[in-house]
């Protein structure tokens, strides 16, 4: 029978009843016998109150309440005491066995060296401790080693001191004079390499920034440091933040769970996200290593400064911080652009972020694990570090900033830092900052409607309909807004979905694709942007706005920059669809224009395939990619987005019934005749963008890079005789991994399979003692093959392991997500191989299985023999006996809601 687990409430929070004032920790560090010793000065206004603190994985040696023995309960992972004194000491020594910890929670062991990972709660696995948020204590660590196996001991903080000991050992002493929870407790130990520069802040102080990793890999540091450097400038001139601590250090590890932790003043990250040089980076690469990094040292003040009452509030960090790496990364693209490049640039990292909202969070709204930004209910916190707590959380933040403009959205960041540094809060204490604000901006309205965004689940629908009067030259704009009950809503009859606050922003434009500026005197929630458009803030259930001067029918370009995290449902014209995709000014709304022509051309060619009828491609589609093939006016990195097809995972977010072959092969067919229709465009734009000159990491470079291997792709796909020789000729010839995969990807995925398997192996032998670079390359293999017998010969590589969750992912997880014809085989054996290995990975890694476990969340709205298959699957992986808390909650909710 698996585990079960206690669903913990929101609405059950109650305080801390005791104050850890300071936490001593002292660590002997041994792989397979780690000793902690733990000494807190505690208080408390209730004498006689249960003292409860978590423990897990650890065995308990001593435990002293000022000095003495002092009895105590310790059962269910709980040690639980009654001291009758309200101000004390409590000394405990525990220990653990770092080497045997595969969950990569608490204490490990990675290669030959020691990390932490407590959050959220994993600091219950190196001593007993309160681990919860809202316990914020000073830090003062001891760490003491072997000298010769770890030179290097670094935790949180400002380094105090260091002395050698007996017997080869030597010791490091910390401290940490911010108030922190335990979660952000961090402890690293080995023999690294290391890059440093000394910066100067904006206050004239001088602060030492570090990047720690494995021997060896100290050359491919210098993106990473150089990245530290820009976040902490960016974040003192768009926020007035500077970094507090004397030091700031980043350390990379290979085995690690997710991309990166905060840990205040020391960074721990995932390889994957630090590591860079032009050989085994591609620009994703450079583009997410600069992300992450920005994202972790901004959650300094977002985060660690002020930091989540609770475990609910988590959004209230990591979708604000999500927020401002996305900015962070907008102003890194548009810097020493002219402004109609920079322009371009930010529409190009806004329609990313919105593709990977899409990609992951609406699915995730519409399916069984639905929540709120702010869940009200949880069984295991490790599974709500979601899309929704992060990526809609960063647009629900977005909106904020919308609604006050940027002056005001910086305004709202003072108040929220001036109120609240050094603790520990809510969601509601960030909003009532920005409404102080948004209330003198806006005399006589609030922030009450835009509060549901927090407690209600679900992705909106807006219904746009628009009334046209010739002789009067009035446009009426109608919006509606309906939400459906979405995950544990459905069981709950006492709860009504209400309207939430949406700012929507629209222009309007001729059938010639002229702007049409928009008058909006005299109208109410509504003000004019850039170029003639118009903000309308949709707080009722619908709404109608007329704007007058409107000299003809006009063509609606509408939910400009994506303004709300919302679906919109409009009656365009196919025509329309052209227009806006040759002329939007807005690049957000042209993109999202070609997305919606292709989006209904091929879900139109499903349908017919499904129904056995001749396919056709529609003559506007091909227009439309011919214009903006050729359309001079564009920058090759927007065109490339602007040229993309909308992936899968898009598409079955508008299927009742999902038939993912029928949606694949009708997806191909577009792919494929567009190649073919305008193969001679596709190779000048190939020739156009390809070019031998020195890596570098600019978005002009790195656009150039994109469409040229778009082009090459378009090529491939239509077995083009020239497009393959292209290919090997780059691969050969490439001077970066962006080039080189590249090709290498068009290669596997579309050449002879003589072709495609002797750059495969190619590629193996010169990178097989790189794990990054061979992620990349078991990641490419899983996404081409063809059965699941293919998938299991590839997992007999001496170099794949289940241990490693980059490894895992790069399998696995891409095998199920990104590979439609093989895992959703007629068959169904691919999902029978999905129950088998969310299983082995639970007895590793209940983290990651659990999120494995969350690629069959829609199993419910897929059509049959697949729904079927699905249900089994999930069946046997829920009735194993030993299934994971973690796990345990994620397969129930798919079977059950």
């Amino acid at each position: 029978m698996s585990m079960t687990s206690t669903t913990i409430y929101r609405q059950d929070y109650q305080p801390y009843p005791f104050v850890i004032e300071r936490v001593e920790l002292h660590f002997s560090l041994e792989p397979e016998c780690t000793t902690v010793t733990n000494t807190m000065q505690i208080r408390t206004s209730h004498a006689g109150a249960l003292f409860v603190l978590n423990g897990e994985d650890i065995e308990l040696k001593t435990l002293l309440l000022n000095g003495q023995a002092v009895a105590y309960e310790y059962k269910d992972n709980l040690l639980t005491l009654q001291p009758e004194v309200t101000n004390f000491e409590l000394k405990i020594v525990s220990t653990c066995n770092p080497k045997a910890n595969s969950t990569l929670m608490g204490l490990y062991v990675s290669g030959q060296s020691f990390f932490t990972q407590c959050e959220a709660e994993g600091f219950r696995r190196i001593t007993f401790f309160p681990d919860r948020p809202d316990v914020m204590s000073e830090y003062f660590v001891t760490i003491e080693a072997d000298k010769a196996q770890y030179p290097y001991l670094l935790s949180n903080g400002n380094l105090l001191s260091t002395r050698e000991l007996d017997n080869g050992r030597h010791e490091a002493k910390w401290h940490d004079p911010f108030l922190k929870p335990c979660y952000l407790f961090a402890l690293v130990a080995g023999d690294f390499d290391i890059r440093e520069k000394t910066s100067k802040t904006r206050s004239g102080r001088e602060v030492l920034l570090q990047v720690y990793s494995d021997k060896g890999n100290g050359d491919q540091t210098l993106w990473a440091l150089d990245s530290l450097e820009r976040s902490m400038f960016w974040d003192e001139q768009r926020f007035g933040l500077e970094l507090d601590l004397d030091r700031f250090m980043i350390v990379a590890v290979r085995d690690f769970n997710m991309g990166a932790m905060e840990n205040k003043g020391l960074n721990i990250f995932n390889a994957a996200y630090v590591l860079a040089d032009p050989e085994i980076a591609s620009d994703a690469n450079y583009m997410g290593i600069e992300s992450v990094v920005g994202h972790e040292y901004f959650h300094n003040w977002t985060g660690n400064r002020v930091t989540c009452q609770d475990w609910f509030q988590l959004s209230l960090k990591e979708g604000l911080t999500v927020f401002r790496d996305q900015e962070f990364s907008a102003d890194m693209m548009a810097r020493f652009l002219s402004e109609e490049a920079a322009k371009s640039a930010r529409a190009v990292k806004r329609i990313d972020d919105v593709t990977r909202l899409r990609v992951s969070q609406f699915p995730e709204d519409a399916g069984p694990m639905a929540h709120p930004i702010r869940p009200d209910s949880y069984q295991e916190i490790g599974n709500f570090y979601t899309a929704t707590v992060y990526e809609k959380g960063a647009e629900v933040i977005r909106m904020q900033h919308t609604l006050l403009g940027e002056a005001g959205f910086r305004a709202g960041m003072d108040e929220y830092f001036r109120r609240h540094d050094g603790q520990a809060v809510t969601c509601d204490d960030f909003v009532n900052a920005m409404e102080f604000v948004y209330q003198q901006q806006n005399p006589g309205k609030d922030l009450s409607i835009f509060r549901r965004w927090y407690s209600q689940a679900g992705t909106p629908t807006v219904h746009v309909q628009m009334d046209y009067d010739h002789a009067q030259q009035t446009c009426a704009i109608t919006l509606r807004q309906h939400c459906d009950k979405v995950g544990v809503e459905k069981l709950r009859t006492d709860f009504d979905k209400k309207p939430f606050h949406i700012p929507f922003h629209i222009g309007m434009m001729t059938a010639q694709g002229q702007a049409i500026p928009l008058n909006v005197k005299d109208l109410s929630d509504i003000r004019v942007t850039e170029n003639g458009g118009a903000l309308l803030e949709l707080t009722e259930i619908e709404k109608t706005w007329v704007f007058s001067h409107i000299p003809e029918r006009p063509v609606l370009s509408l939910l400009r920059d994506f303004s709300a995290p919302v679906y919109v449902d409009y009656d365009y014209s196919f025509e329309e669809l052209a227009t806006l995709c040759a002329h939007d000014s807005n690049p957000f709304a042209r993109w999202e224009a070609a997305q919606e022509l292709s989006s209904r051309e091929i879900l139109r060619l499903t349908a017919d395939m499904l129904a056995k009828r001749p396919l056709s491609l529609s003559p506007i589609v091909q227009e439309v990619w011919a214009h903006n093939l050729t359309d001079p006016h564009l920058d090759a990195a927007y065109r490339a987005w602007l040229l993309a097809l909308p992936s899968e995972k898009v598409l079955v977010e508008r299927l009742d019934s999902i038939t993912p072959l029928a949606l694949h092969q009708a997806r191909q067919f577009v792919y494929k005749t567009l190649a073919k229709e305008h193969r001679d465009l596709w190779l000048r734009t190939y020739q156009g963008n390809h070019s031998q000159k020195e890596y570098s990491p600019d978005p002009i470079s790195m656009g150039q890079r994109s469409l040229k291997n778009m082009a090459l792709n378009y090529l491939l796909v239509i077995q083009d005789e020239e497009g393959i020789a292209l290919a090997k000729g780059q691969y050969e010839t490439a001077k970066n991994m962006t080039d080189r995969m590249g090709a290498l990807s068009a290669l596997m995925y579309y050449a002879p399979v003589e072709d495609s398997e002797v750059y495969s192996q190619a590629f193996y032998r010169y990178f097989e003692h790189n794990p990054l670079v061979m992620d990349k390359w078991f990641a490419l293999k899983a996404m081409s093959v063809k059965r699941v017998d293919q998938l299991r010969e590839l997992m007999q590589n001496p170099l794949f392991t289940l241990r490693n969750p980059n490894r895992a992912r790069a399998v696995l997880f891409q095998f199920c997500m990104n590979n439609t014809e093989a895992f959703h085989h007629e068959s169904g054996e691919a999902y029978a191989f999905w129950a088998e290995q969310v299983i082995a990975l639970d007895t590793i890694n209940p983290e990651i299985a659990a999120r494995f476990a969350r690629v069959m969340d829609n199993w419910q709205r897929y059509a049959e023999p697949n729904k079927g298959f699905m249900q089994k699957a999930l069946q046997t992986v829920a009735q194993y006996p030993t299934l994971s808390k973690n796990t345990t909650e994620i397969v129930g909710k798919a079977l059950n809601i």
